[in-house]
């Protein structure tokens, strides 16, 4: 048997979804911005599904933002608001997706910015007390933190932090990578001014993601070189990859309800048999708390054991497609920063399983079955 479960890393595309892409790559393949009928044809169409995207978040056209996916959107929003706004200080989370952390420490270590990292705990929740603490000795800061952690699920309160940063004149950015097309999603509800989507992580096509810019916001272009989208993106827009991504959000945000009711089911599963079949196993995030956590993902904390190394190898062997890691040891930067930052383990090696529609309760299954054989040996 052949088992994908690492959705978090990129899902299938849905074949609807290639379906809607096909006219874009075969008839109205014109440049978008050339002025004769191919160009305008694929300028309207262009036009057309920046609307329809722009009203499954509730947006205006004018804040929709096309990208090559969600590291250049995440790095626009943040250098990008930096420069043109004169940014001194940001602040972030230390189990952030390196498309965040690895962008801020650099624009730390140019000297553009002070960057404090709020506290988390055990279970990687942010401490609000002290983010809290951080924004008022900070006002005007840039506030950076993920709607859900790509490696252990949770999900931090993106509400409450607009709130706060507007209550401190700051600027708040969010990656949703991991929770677009899983959770309906407001902008004005919620009230931030920067938000990133990446079309792979919802059965679109990889190489295309949007960035929403608030329109009370105006910040620099990050990739120069055209006037494209509204100047703000140089470089010829991918309209059929463009075309998918909104596809393929339509068809999760009209669907959600039952997509999240099978996904989530997936997940207690798997929960309930791998501490049926195995004792010493662990979680790492809060996998069973419902409403904190990505019902997406899954990250399993295993028993010691000198397979561990090998984990993610006999997972293949076996047919099954995850992804795996541990803490890092002393002295190496080998291993998950996520995992190091709440201080797990490194003794104990860690899968993450992520789920997607198009998984099965026999596939969880068979996943428990051949994780519980490699870990026969520990628990027997």
């Amino acid at each position: 048997m052949k088992v994908y479960l690492d959705n978090a890393a990129t899902t299938p595309i849905d074949p609807q979804v290639v379906e809607a892409m096909m006219p874009y790559l075969t008839e109205t393949y014109g440049n978008p911005s050339s002025t004769h009928a191919h160009g305008r044809m694929a300028k309207s169409a262009l036009e057309k599904g920046r609307k329809r995207l722009a009203n499954l978040i509730n947006a205006s056209p004018s804040e929709v933002f096309f990208t090559s996916g969600g590291t250049e959107a995440d790095n626009t929003a943040i250098c990008c608001t930096i420069r043109t706004k004169g940014i001194k200080h940001a602040i972030t989370s230390p189990i952030e997706h390196h498309a965040v952390l690895h962008t801020l420490e650099n624009e730390e270590k140019l000297g553009n910015i002070k960057l404090s990292k709020v506290n988390v705990d055990r279970n990687g929740n942010i401490d609000f007390e002290h983010l809290t603490n951080l924004v008022k000795q900070n006002p005007g800061s840039l506030i950076s933190l993920m709607h859900a952690n790509n490696e252990i699920g949770n999900l931090n309160p993106i509400e409450a932090i607009a709130q706060l940063s507007k209550e401190h004149n700051c600027y708040f950015h969010t990656d949703t990578v991991q929770t677009m097309g899983h959770y309906l999603k407001d902008v004005h509800k919620i009230g931030m001014d920067f938000m990133v989507g990446s079309a792979h992580k919802f059965h679109g096509p990889k190489g295309v993601g949007f960035l929403y810019v608030n329109k009370d916001l105006k910040i620099s272009p990050f990739i120069q070189g055209g006037a494209q989208e509204r100047n703000m993106r140089g470089g010829t827009e991918n309209i059929a990859g463009i075309m998918g991504m909104i596809k393929a959000l339509e068809l999760a945000c009209a669907d959600i309800e039952r997509h999240q009711a099978h996904v989530q089911g997936l997940k207690s599963r798997m929960i309930k048999k791998l501490k049926e079949n195995i004792p010493e196993i662990e979680f790492n995030g809060n996998p069973e708390d419902e409403k904190n956590s990505l019902y997406t993902v899954l990250n399993v904390c295993l028993p010691e054991s000198e397979d561990n190394d090998m984990l993610l190898f006999n997972l293949d062997l076996a047919g099954i497609s995850c992804s795996a890691g541990s803490a890092c040891s002393s002295g190496s930067n080998i291993g998950s920063h996520v995992l190091t930052a709440i201080g797990a383990d490194p003794n104990r090696g860690a899968v993450r399983f992520s789920f997607s529609k198009f998984n099965t309760a026999e596939e969880v299954d068979y996943a428990v079955e051949k994780l519980a054989e490699i870990y026969a040996p520990v628990t027997q």
